[in-house]
């Protein structure tokens, strides 16, 4: 691992490839449209041209652990070639398992995720801190020590997470609170803690002190666009926004080639924007 934490790590490859968190998603439907069978065999073909296309290309790559974890062990070997796949391509990959849990449980998914040990060993993953924040100690005291980072649900982008994320706590709302505790981690300007903010609505967080990446979904297939990022995100720090898109760009394969330059022009539309 470099040196000067997650963040060093995410602004050389953000200042080489650009803004762009491209996510694999190999739901059925998908699979379908690109003419691939709806099983492992079709898993494979799918992950081996996104690992084509979009690992030499896109900063971030997200691949979605659930469209794996449904074909059970198999999946989960397909899993872990895309994010060696990814890696040595050049690209930081952040594992979208959204894990969440305690004591010796969370340590164990740390392990799983976070552990150069692991098969599954990640650059980034992201975390559910509804459990408290304090419950993620594990994973962020490993991705502190190992330069890599977690990203924690804040805002997100689905209609059901305000009443919980908008809530009241002491004063400031839950969402807030999760970013005031991200932010204080990262006070030691490491980066290791990013946050999970959508892009298809506003947001009402104070981002300012972060000092962290901020994963914005929505971007392309839910109805966000680059020109929304710079209004929704005003008064943030834009240099740590990274706008995350997959169905929009998926949906150009199965050509590697052809996916590889839906990153391009995606990327190129965030930094028109931005």
């Amino acid at each position: 691992m470099t040196d000067g934490g997650f963040a060093s790590r995410y602004r050389a490859v953000v200042a080489e490839r650009g803004r762009l968190c491209a996510g694999i998603d190999p739901h059925a439907a998908l699979l379908e449209q690109w003419g691939l069978p709806v099983n492992v065999d079709g898993l494979r073909a799918f992950a081996d041209a996104c690992v084509a296309g979009l690992g030499p290309t896109a900063a971030v790559i997200k691949p979605q652990v659930a469209f794996f974890e449904v074909f059970g062990s198999a999946g989960f070997a397909v899993l872990e070639d895309v994010i060696a796949g990814c890696r040595d391509a050049g690209a930081l990959v952040l594992a979208d398992a959204k894990r969440g849990d305690i004591g010796s449980t969370m340590a164990a998914y740390t392990g799983a995720w976070l552990d150069d040990a692991s098969p599954l060993c990640s650059d980034a993953v992201t975390v559910s801190p509804y459990l408290g924040f304090g419950s993620l100690d594990p994973a962020v005291t490993k991705a502190r020590s190992t330069s890599r980072g977690v990203f924690v649900l804040a805002r997100t982008s689905n209609p059901e997470g305000g009443s919980v994320q908008t809530a009241d706590a002491g004063g400031r709302t839950v969402g807030q609170s999760i970013v005031d505790a991200a932010a204080a981690v990262n006070a030691d300007g490491s980066g290791t803690v990013g946050v999970v903010v959508g892009a298809t609505r506003e947001h009402g967080l104070d981002l300012s002190r972060l000092a962290g990446p901020v994963l914005s979904p929505g971007l392309g297939a839910q109805g966000a666009t680059a020109a929304d990022l710079a209004r929704i995100f005003d008064g943030s720090d834009l240099s740590w926004l990274l706008p995350a898109a997959s169905r929009s760009i998926l949906t150009s394969g199965p050509d590697a080639a052809a996916l590889a330059a839906a990153v391009a022009a995606t990327r190129d539309e965030i930094e028109a924007a931005l």
